[in-house]
């Protein structure tokens, strides 16, 4: 038996039609599926049993420490504690080091960074995080103007605007001292990172080097060895590219990721970091691009003020793509 096509008939299906496809495209975002296997953390000091069973309870995996100077038994101690609880301290934050510095500057740092690494083995952590040095006082560009060009063998920068680049000379020079001195004290830490079995992960944090993705997998490359990668800081780079680009130029680079998000001016010009989902990167794309570069492994949050309960809800969301 067949009906007529009504005007009003017409119109209810074109009222239905949205409804329709926003319910197949729920199920679509529910049915999707990933290769790689993404890991809860949140950053902490000095683990304690409690602390460790309050962030499991939530749904962490494990944390990210920044007890970076304790003794190798110190921290072996930690790892039997995390173990019992069921968690894992993955990392170690070293943080800000000098290896542009004053030859003095450079042994200290160096000395600093192979204590982490000896407390990240008794941790049982796979990576410490360094920022190797920043640059400042001298005229460069705003975030929006960058537009560089290096030269691949060296990793000196050619330019980083079009037109004149002389008001920037400075910045140009610091830039190619700061990443050849870079390179050199990350080559002496490569026997102890080999002997403890931990990778040195390198985060920009707005230390005004390697703004661009393809200049910061130059660098990482250029010192030549597995136990040198990128520890990539989602919301630390939005000003200077979107995150989709740097995960897809580093690629297989990435050891670790700092799950941040920052909220960009109407203009793009400048903004400020926010909660996670609460500003303007995307998501959804962050968790394909991720899986596309086959990155399996440690998501953790920072500078997000939400409970830790709200926290791993959130980071379920991104782990689903949503």
């Amino acid at each position: 038996m067949t009906h007529p096509l009504t005007r009003r008939t017409l119109l209810k299906a074109s009222a239905a039609a949205p409804l329709v496809l926003a319910a197949a495209g729920a199920r679509e975002a529910r049915a999707m599926t990933y290769k790689a296997t993404l890991k809860k953390a949140m950053i902490r000091g000095k683990p304690t049993e409690e602390m460790l069973a309050g962030l499991k309870a939530c749904g962490f995996d494990g944390i990210e420490t920044r007890a970076s100077d304790v003794s190798p038994a110190e921290a072996e101690a930690c790892r039997k504690v995390a173990e019992k609880t069921g968690m894992t301290i993955h990392s170690v934050m070293r943080g800000w080091m000098h290896f542009n510095g004053t030859p003095e500057q450079v042994d200290a740092t160096i000395k600093k960074t192979e204590t982490s690494l000896r407390a990240a083995r008794g941790f049982g952590a796979g990576a410490v995080l360094v920022v190797p040095c920043r640059i400042k006082g001298m005229a460069m560009p705003q975030p929006w103007e960058f537009d560089i060009a290096f030269d691949e063998k060296t990793g000196h920068l050619k330019r980083v605007v079009q037109g004149d680049n002389a008001p920037y000379a400075d910045y140009i020079k610091a830039h190619d001292h700061a990443t050849d001195a870079s390179r050199e004290a990350l080559k002496r830490l490569i026997p102890v990172a080999e002997e403890c079995g931990v990778v040195i992960g390198i985060e920009n944090v707005w230390n005004n080097l390697w703004v661009k993705p393809a200049v910061f997998k130059r660098f990482i490359a250029s010192v030549g060895s597995k136990w040198v990668q990128a520890y990539f800081d989602i919301g630390n780079h939005v000003k200077y590219a979107p995150p989709t680009e740097w995960i897809r130029t580093l690629g297989s680079l990435i050891v670790r990721c700092h799950v941040k998000d920052f909220q960009l001016k109407p203009d793009g010009h400048g903004g400020k970091f926010v909660n996670i989902r609460d500003g303007s990167v995307d998501w959804p794309a962050v968790r394909k691009a991720l899986d596309d570069v086959g990155y399996s492994g440690w998501m953790t949050i920072e500078t997000s003020k939400c409970s830790d309960e709200e926290h791993s809800r959130r980071l379920d969301l991104i782990f689903a793509g949503t």
